[in-house]
């Protein structure tokens, strides 16, 4: 069995959604596809298979940077995983937040937030957890990125920026592991059906007084050609492939799953 850890932070706000329930649905879909001693860290708690054992009671937290977690929390995540498990061998970066508004007038605190919690989250998890892969000559990072890191949307700057960077951090990682046993990809997903993104589509259907399926097809169908969402399933499936033999040559990869964005 392989150990992995995943990543997200939670933050109740209008501003700050947060992909806490994608990530746990993700990380589920993944175990039940055959790899083991899953772990989930969010601000709640951690837990790991096969019974969810807490391996941080509450991840610490920072007054002073009340949107995600400091360097020394993700350390913290990092050496509480590896204790309990012995190693790292899939790391799986998937937290993520959004700001929306337009450059002039984005916060630069909400700016921060986003650069801080959808790509230097990343850039330290990995950090910490690549020198005990390469030590073991094998290793999975797969990063959950966006199709914004390839396009961009309006009054997304901070989100479009810190997907773009994670797609560049990918391809860095996958260079710098080219002659090991460790890979580095990302995933692009268009659309998914999240709790997140209800919340949207409940918001249109109220906003348009359309019924709540006219809502889903009119957001999916604005950016998604196949008029269909991307199911955290279908994530969690490619995402079981990039752990696999088949995909070790597979590297630096940006892997749509978008509906034809």
């Amino acid at each position: 069995g392989k150990s992995l850890v995943g990543e997200s932070v939670e933050k109740p706000d209008l501003y700050h959604q947060v992909n806490v329930n994608g990530s746990r649905k993700l990380l589920d879909e993944m175990h039940k596809s055959g790899v083991t001693k899953l772990v989930f860290s969010s601000s709640a708690a951690t837990y790991g298979e096969p019974e969810r054992v807490p391996i941080l009671e509450t991840a610490p937290t920072n007054p002073t940077n009340p949107y995600g977690a400091t360097k020394l929390e993700i350390d913290q995540m990092i050496t509480a995983t590896e204790k309990r498990f012995g190693s790292i061998d899939v790391l799986v970066n998937n937290a993520g937040i959004q700001h929306v508004a337009n450059v002039e007038d984005f916060p630069v605190d909400r700016w921060d937030a986003v650069i801080a919690i959808n790509l230097s989250s990343a850039f330290h998890a990995s950090r910490l957890a690549l020198p005990g892969m390469k030590q073991r000559n094998w290793g999975r990072i797969i990063n959950i990125a966006s199709v914004h890191g390839l396009v961009a949307s309006m009054q997304k700057a901070a989100y479009v920026a810190a997907k773009h960077g994670i797609i560049g951090l990918t391809k860095v990682v996958a260079l710098e592991t080219a002659n090991t046993g460790v890979t580095c990809n990302a995933i692009c997903p268009g659309w998914v059906l999240t709790p997140l993104v209800q919340k949207q589509v409940d918001a249109r259907a109220e906003r348009e007084g359309i019924s709540n399926d006219a809502a889903k097809h009119a957001l999916v169908s604005e950016k998604q050609p196949s008029g269909e969402f991307v199911k955290p399933e279908q994530l969690a499936a490619l995402a079981v492939f990039l752990c696999g033999p088949d995909a070790s040559e597979v590297r630096g990869a940006a892997w749509n799953m978008d509906g034809g964005w």
